[in-house]
């Protein structure tokens, strides 16, 4: 497994064992929505940042790589699915971890809904990744959601932390779940997975304040970081947003610390 490990180096920090990710794959769900517009410019923006990785689709990663300035962990996501379609829910592979392998990626990625029509598709196909994965020496990241009939509330501890464990049983190297809102029931979501936990930014938060205090709640309870996207790179200042977080993540900041970065002039 030693290529795997060297692998997760790329992406999560090996000193603080925690990763700052920016997701940047709603192009196929949402189309060029503001901050994916120009991506060469927004990718540069979240490594000046001091992100760890970034999540793409394969046609932006072969649309051009980084000429210049430093690297960043690349996590290719193999999942799809549109919000025009009947299901936006029913999430489908659009490449393979193979491709990833020929395009230089760190990781990969799957998004899962549990609770959706098409449940037993999406963990089919997770499981199926997680043995390439396992061939490759690839790391893999599972996008962990509950979302359908019978989910009376995506946030809720019950929900969320049975869908971080499905991702840590079917072979995941990280899970990404979102927040239940306070540290003393995201520790149960943590403890209840063998695998490191990272956090969902969710939609776009209407302050700093929200954002900086649902990352401090998260480390608070044990998670190894955070998978942020919109409320990154559709903020005012990216940049300093990145920057913001990462001294969360990586050095244990507080949330009055994070202020003063992101207003630093």
């Amino acid at each position: 497994m030693i290529g795997k490990s060297i692998r997760l180096e790329r992406i999560i920090n090996r000193n603080s064992r925690r990763t700052v990710i920016v997701p940047m794959d709603h192009g196929i769900t949402l189309g060029p929505i503001r901050g994916l517009t120009d991506m060469a410019k927004t990718v540069d923006g979240i490594v000046n940042g001091g992100a760890n990785a970034i999540v793409l689709h394969k046609g932006i990663v072969t649309a051009g790589h980084r000429g210049s300035g430093q690297d960043i962990g690349l996590i290719l996501h193999l999942s799809a699915s549109t919000s025009l379609s009947p299901d936006p829910n029913a999430k489908v592979d659009v490449t393979e971890v193979e491709e990833a392998v020929r395009l230089g990626a760190d990781a990969v990625s799957v998004h899962v809904n549990l609770g959706a029509d098409t449940e037993m598709d999406m963990l089919r196909s997770l499981g199926q990744v997680a043995k390439k994965c396992t061939d490759w020496g690839m790391p893999l990241l599972a996008m962990m959601y509950t979302r359908g009939e019978k989910i009376q509330n995506p946030f809720d501890v019950k929900y969320v932390k049975h869908a971080a464990r499905v991702g840590a049983e079917l072979g995941a190297d990280v899970v990404k779940v979102v927040y239940t809102g306070n540290p003393s029931s995201f520790v149960e979501v943590v403890q209840g997975c063998p695998v490191p936990v990272v956090i969902a930014g969710g939609e776009k938060m209407e302050s700093d304040e929200e954002i900086f205090t649902m990352v401090a709640g998260a480390l608070k309870a044990g998670c190894a970081g955070v998978s942020i996207g919109r409320n990154i790179f559709q903020h005012r200042r990216p940049i300093r947003m990145v920057e913001a977080i990462s001294a969360m993540v990586h050095h244990d900041k507080s949330v009055q610390a994070a202020m003063r970065v992101v207003k630093a002039r």
